[in-house]
């Protein structure tokens, strides 16, 4: 028997909130942590302390989590989250940022094979799952809008030097959410299933398969390098203040809001390989534009101020699109291991673009910044041509 899709959509829409709140505030600690004398070379390795511990962890989550089971696993992830985040407050150090990002990245791992796995075992009717998983993924972009506002607001206060204890509202929704966690029965997946994860891992060996997860690196790549160095690039090169700057980022998440929201209502109606290339072509015509704006024109010109958040609007459906079409032709028994492989791939992408981006702005060749995006998308754009076009002689 499964339980209707009402019980569980809260509390993982809440899961994925806060999630979504600790991963993506790292645009915030870098531009605080900047002004504190710390060198962008060490805070581009932060993104490394989140990323790496995802790729690593997400390797062995699916096997813990069939042991432990997923809502266990769920309840101690935010639990740890909940009191790492109560305690950043009351640290100073810089070391400790390392570990917290680090810890959070390991829980991010475990959490979200957790999300996906209770989903898919708890509920059975079609538009009920599609519309708690799109409630699901809403509530990652609506986090992002939230936590840049909030700490927007905090920082531009008379009450600025207490920015940090932004992070005490994290603890209250993540115990909120644990209580609401404990109080439903879900239905737990068979625990044999996957348990040699070495051989399910042989079995992705294809063309198409490994052009896929290069897609996705260059997709995450891209991403991050808007969400955490946007409000820092802003600053610094744009020169407006702080809470203009991470507002930017919050103009992002909603942008990128609105694009997943049109995406899923008119996808039903057009190709989804023409709708894919079609944003893509949309996000290099729109960095061309502001490249050319920075190159020949001001670099402080208002209109790049504003073209950026737009960008979200083709950019965020890029991830759920090309996932969507690959997942659908897994086999169900490995569906697990092959999102972990996409997590793996999508924190290496992450990782990979703080550091680029971290030498960027160390060397103080920010006129480059859109145009170190735009060759990233155009190898986005290659990749995914032959990836359809593998898929298409497959079928």
């Amino acid at each position: 028997m499964r339980i209707n899709s009402t019980n569980i959509s809260l509390p993982l829409r809440l899961t994925f909130f806060i999630f979504s709140m600790v991963l993506n505030c790292m645009g915030i600690v870098i531009l605080q942590l900047s002004q504190e004398n710390i060198g962008y070379d060490k805070l581009g390795f932060l993104e490394a302390f989140k990323d790496l511990p995802i790729a690593f962890i997400s390797l062995f989550a699916v096997n813990f989590i069939s042991k432990v089971g997923a809502k266990k696993s769920l309840i101690l992830a935010l639990s740890i989250v909940g009191i790492c985040s109560f305690i950043l407050p009351f640290v100073e150090v810089f070391w400790f940022y390392k570990l917290w990002f680090a810890i959070i990245g390991t829980c991010f791992a475990i959490g979200k094979i957790c999300v996906y796995g209770i989903i898919r075992n708890n509920i059975i009717i079609e538009k009920s799952l599609a519309q708690t998983m799109n409630n699901v993924e809403a509530s990652f972009m609506i986090a992002i809008f939230v936590v840049n506002v909030g700490f927007g607001w905090l920082i531009a206060s008379e009450y600025s030097e207490y920015w940090k204890f932004g992070f005490m509202f994290i603890s209250i929704v993540s115990l909120v959410t644990i209580y609401l966690l404990s109080r439903v029965t879900i239905i737990e997946a068979d625990k044999n299933l996957e348990n040699n994860i070495f051989s399910s891992l042989i079995s992705f060996r294809k063309t198409s398969v490994i052009l896929f997860f290069f897609v996705i690196f260059f997709i995450v790549l891209t991403e991050q390098s808007f969400n955490s160095w946007l409000p820092t690039y802003y600053r610094n090169h744009l020169k407006v203040n702080s809470f203009f700057a991470i507002q930017a980022s919050s103009m992002l998440a909603m942008f990128s809001y609105i694009g997943r929201i049109i995406t899923a209502n008119v996808i039903q109606r057009f190709s989804l390989v023409k709708y894919f290339t079609f944003c893509l072509v949309c996000i290099m015509f729109l960095l061309s534009i502001i490249f050319g704006i920075q190159y020949f024109g001001s670099d402080q010109s208002e209109i790049s101020l504003y073209l950026f958040p737009i960008i979200g609007l083709f950019l965020s459906p890029l991830y759920p699109l090309i996932n969507s079409k690959m997942i659908s032709q897994i086999e169900s028994q490995k569906i697990n291991t092959f999102t972990s492989l996409i997590v793996i791939f999508s924190s290496l992408g992450s990782s990979v673009s703080s550091i680029t981006m971290s030498l960027l702005f160390e060397n103080q060749i920010l006129t480059f910044y859109s145009l170190y995006i735009l060759g990233a998308v155009l190898i986005i754009f290659c990749l995914s041509t032959f990836y359809f076009k593998q898929d298409y002689l497959k079928n």
